[in-house]
């Protein structure tokens, strides 16, 4: 088989969400459709329209040591515990060049931010206007900068063959594992450690998010927030966390006999050239990228049986996706279980892509889709375009080769949709 057509895999997963502190607990969340939105209780949050957003439900500091975090941004923080299990997950017992099963200058990493150490550079400045200038952190500048979690990733993992940082806004994360398979399948690497991570529960990201009509201000019913494809939906609820997989050539998998969960079939990338927040509203852009996810991989539309949807509860972008879907894959479409993640661990930014992709694998591994809560009332466009997984997880064909998408969009117009298959 030659580089640029080998077989790509994923051997380890790894999460901190507003679900638990692990993939396995994020994925009994899922599939329970458990809610991690809860009401803000800092005092900054009192003059605030929006009042929710969905933390992380086991605090970093509780796996990172204690000065080691204090070097790293809140989104490093996350990267590093997600990068970790992913990596233990994968069978990896320590860094490269310490374990032989894996050659350092074959490994790398790529982590992606939509918004980078947005909470340290906020802080600093903080500290800059009220203590002054000989109180600013000397670890400022490494700890704010986009690529902080990938580079702390790398060194974690001793990645020598490229360590690298989409940042395509919300669709950061799914873009950061699209290059990954790409650094696999030319040849690159044998195994990249890719992801995101976002962490950017802050008073200015919430006030400009609120200020622009993104985000829901249903304040009183935070858990019921999130609704996706319900006909009241009001906009986003802001969440944080990482996702992150390791992927490896099947070769090399096979060689040291890992785990297998999925294979990662390849992505899909266009953009919608429409507007900087704005969705293209007939789901043009999102089409492009799912044809040229068909044009350059071997997957057959009959084989998928489940899509992650970007979905983040906004009147305009729900629908553009399923009208895309529906665009492109016809009647096919119809046997698609759509699930809308986001309703139970709001937005995650350019963490999304890499946690909904922990759960896309997992769904696949399990055959089970997990359900999108708080849809009371369907709205009809949804239902017309498309089968929405509702009130409980529903179970996938247990016989036969089956196949996932993962979609993800962010502003700027950035379309992102990974394609996984069971092995």
């Amino acid at each position: 088989m030659s580089p640029t057509n080998r077989t790509v895999v994923v051997t380890g997963i790894g999460a901190t969400t507003p679900l638990g502190g692990d993939a396995a607990s994020t994925w009994e969340g899922l599939i329970a459709g458990k809610s991690g939105v809860k009401p803000l209780e800092q005092e900054w949050a009192a003059d605030q329209a929006v009042r929710i957003a969905a933390p992380v439900a086991v605090e970093p500091t509780e796996v990172i040591p204690r000065p080691q975090a204090r070097r790293l941004d809140r989104s490093a923080q996350f990267a590093l515990v997600a990068a970790k299990e992913a990596w233990a997950d994968a069978g990896f017992e320590a860094k490269a060049g310490e374990d032989r099963n894996v050659d350092p200058d074959r490994l790398g990493a790529v982590i992606a931010s939509g918004i980078g150490g947005v909470t340290t550079l906020l802080d600093q400045y903080d500290v800059l206007k009220e203590k002054g200038v000989r109180r600013v952190s000397p670890h400022t500048v490494p700890m704010l900068m986009p690529n902080s979690p990938s580079a702390n990733v790398g060194l974690l993992v001793g990645a020598r063959a490229g360590v690298h940082t989409p940042v395509s806004a919300c669709a950061s994360g799914a873009e950061a594992i699209g290059y990954a398979i790409e650094m696999i399948r030319t040849g690159r690497a044998d195994v990249v450690v890719a992801g995101g991570t976002e962490a950017a529960i802050h008073p200015l990201p919430i006030a400009a998010f609120g200020n622009m009509m993104a985000m829901s201000k249903n304040n009183d019913d935070p858990q019921g927030a999130s609704r996706p494809y319900d006909v009241a939906r009001d906009g986003f609820v802001l969440g944080e966390g990482a996702g992150v997989i390791v992927l490896e050539s099947a070769e090399h998998a096979a060689k040291r006999g890992a785990r297998v969960y999925a294979e990662a079939v390849g992505q899909g990338i266009s953009a919608d050239a429409h507007d900087i927040v704005q969705p293209e509203p007939e789901g043009r852009g999102i089409s492009h990228a799912l044809q040229n996810l068909l044009d350059r991989n071997d997957l057959d539309p009959a084989e998928i049986v489940h899509v992650n949807a970007h979905a983040t509860s906004t009147p305009a972008g729900d629908i553009a996706e399923l009208k895309a879907l529906r665009k492109v894959f016809g009647d096919d479409a119809d046997h698609f279980a759509v699930s809308a993640t986001k309703s139970m661990t709001g937005h995650l930014l350019g963490g999304a892509g890499g946690v909904e992709t922990v759960a896309t694998v997992l769904a696949l591994y399990h055959r089970v889709a997990p359900p999108t809560i708080n849809v009371e009332n369907l709205d009809p466009e949804a239902e017309a375009n498309a089968d929405v997984v509702r009130g409980e997880a529903r179970k996938l064909p247990v016989e036969g080769r089956i196949a996932a998408l993962n979609d993800s969009f962010g502003f700027g117009g950035h379309n992102v949709v990974l394609a996984f298959r069971t092995v």
